[in-house]
């Protein structure tokens, strides 16, 4: 069977491809970032002022009533993510990789607005309603981004460049932790200030990302335009040689002609993609039921459980949020050298055990002093070790594992699970903590070491290579050979370079 070889050149990171990531990630993954944190400090003074606009209106906030409000406020945002997933395969398609985050300003603009004036229209309401729709804004970005980055980079930057998003979700957390330390605005006149703040990125993006490319691939494959999609690639790639590189992407094209562009529906019932579909499935479910968001959401409640002193719990939480940051500029630099599996299993086995480091800890604080010290360890081990693998390689292996035809409802699947899962966290994390008290993390503990076995069985390494030999690597599993012949002459009429006859097979 005969294979197509393209010649090998290293990509690098031209002024043009590193003005993308930074813009994209910036504008959209560091308001994801803020947003899971920004009412993590606030929280105190934010249900005063709740409490404040029931008496206001005649009458009590119950303690029962204040719980369920407040997880409302905190879960609305991955409830808006969820639907923000469900409308990122029709927009990617319809506008394109960077026409869909242009636009998904508007999702972060109108709430922030929103909730800077919420205490002076004195309505929690719009905070909830905010939340909501800035939800749809992260839901969106945290899968668009990825998806054109993953399309910009060549496939030796791929997986670092991948991580970026992320690197600026960790980033945005931090902001948020440190903006609401109680001296700068995490205070009684501050806090409206302190949510508002999300919508100048989305200013920042609408700015400067029309001056990077649309993604090459779109351009090619779905819109079918050569010139269009050779410009950008000569941009991106800082050279005029390119036909290796809009080769590689035709053959793409001519395998997945057959099937066309692909619904969910479809994405469900294709056998050639089944084990590809319940990767990630796994993969995203694994990420957010560990429970790192409810560490986010609630730190500081869980540090205070776990005996920090109230004047000390926002510099702890600011350092855990350091750490995240650092762990994760780590995992830029060395995922293309340990691969994406091995980060994986390394990410997940840590938190395995420092959620059940914690478990002990907790039980044993009222016993021994020193306890509380241990449960600020086993916090911040366990955002190490989300920090290096289960946090930024799902959107990686989304990425890679599916190709141009699929990705779109690939990302809305692994989105919905992802933000569902979110949701879920954000939801009932409060009264799993009540009911269960120290013993809260056994769950997550488990779900830990069923996604380590899963990964370790099942998903394959991707690092440093092509969509098409990424396709292959699922073959034995999905048990289905299609072989595609892509025809030299078509080609050539393309203006390409190509053997009279080019054969690929795919899975």
């Amino acid at each position: 069977m005969g294979h197509i070889s393209l010649r090998e050149r290293e990509g690098r990171l031209t002024p043009v491809l590193a003005l993308a990531t930074l813009v994209s990630a910036f504008g959209s993954s560091f308001q994801y970032g803020y947003n899971v944190a920004v009412i993590n400090s606030p929280a105190l003074h934010m249900q005063t002022f709740y409490a404040g606009v029931y008496e206001s209106r005649n009458a009590t906030l119950t303690e029962s009533a204040q719980t369920v409000l407040w997880s409302l406020t905190v879960s609305m945002f991955p409830l808006g993510g969820f639907f923000g997933s469900l409308m990122v395969a029709p927009l990617v398609n319809k506008l394109g990789r960077k026409g869909t985050l242009l636009f998904n300003n508007i999702f972060s603009i109108g709430p922030a607005v929103m909730m800077g004036v919420s205490e002076i229209v004195g309505s929690f309401e719009i905070i909830i309603v905010a939340r909501f729709i800035v939800g749809i804004c992260a839901g969106l970005s945290s899968n668009v981004v990825p998806m054109y980055l993953g399309e910009l980079a060549p496939k030796n930057l791929r997986g670092a460049i991948g991580i970026v998003p992320q690197l600026f979700i960790t980033v945005g957390i931090l902001t948020a932790q440190v903006f609401g330390i109680q001296s700068i605005l995490g205070n009684v006149e501050g806090w409206p200030i302190l949510l508002a703040l999300t919508g100048f990125p989305a200013v920042v993006e609408l700015l400067l990302l029309p001056l990077s490319p649309e993604s090459p691939r779109y351009t090619l494959i779905q819109k079918g335009d050569e010139a269009n999609a050779r410009k950008a690639l000569r941009r991106l790639r800082g050279w005029a040689e390119v036909d290796d590189e809009l080769l590689e992407m035709r053959v793409e094209e001519q395998s997945e002609r057959a099937e066309g562009q692909l619904s969910v529906l479809r994405l469900f019932t294709f056998p050639s993609l089944r084990w590809q579909l319940l990767s990630i499935i796994f993969v995203n479910m694994g990420q957010q039921l560990s429970g790192v968001n409810a560490v986010y959401y609630y730190a500081n409640s869980i540090f205070g459980s776990a005996g920090v002193k109230e004047n000390d719990v926002q510099y702890v939480t600011v350092g855990t949020g350091s750490v995240n940051v650092l762990m994760t500029v780590a995992a830029v630099f060395v995922v293309e050298a340990s691969g994406r599996k091995l980060l994986l299993l390394v990410g997940f086995g840590i938190c395995c055990a420092a959620c059940l480091l914690l478990t002990t800890a907790l039980s044993l604080q009222e016993s021994l002093q020193w306890m509380p010290y241990v449960s600020i360890a086993c916090v911040i081990i366990y955002v190490i070790g989300h920090a290096i693998g289960p946090s930024p390689i799902p959107t990686v292996i989304t990425t890679e594992i599916f190709r141009q035809t699929s990705r779109p409802a690939a990302f809305l699947v692994a989105g919905s699970v992802h933000w569902l899962s979110n949701f879920t966290v954000g939801l009932v994390f409060p009264f799993l903590e009540r009911g269960l008290g120290a013993y809260s993390f056994i769950i997550f503990a488990f779900i830990c070491l069923v996604t380590f076995i899963y990964i370790w069985v099942v998903i394959p390494e991707t690092k440093n290579s092509t969509f098409l030999e990424i396709s292959k690597l699922f073959a034995k599993r999905n048990k289905v050979e299609i072989v595609v012949e892509a025809e030299g002459s078509e080609l050539k009429g393309r203006g390409m370079r190509v053997h009279d006859r080019e054969s690929i097979t795919t899975f």
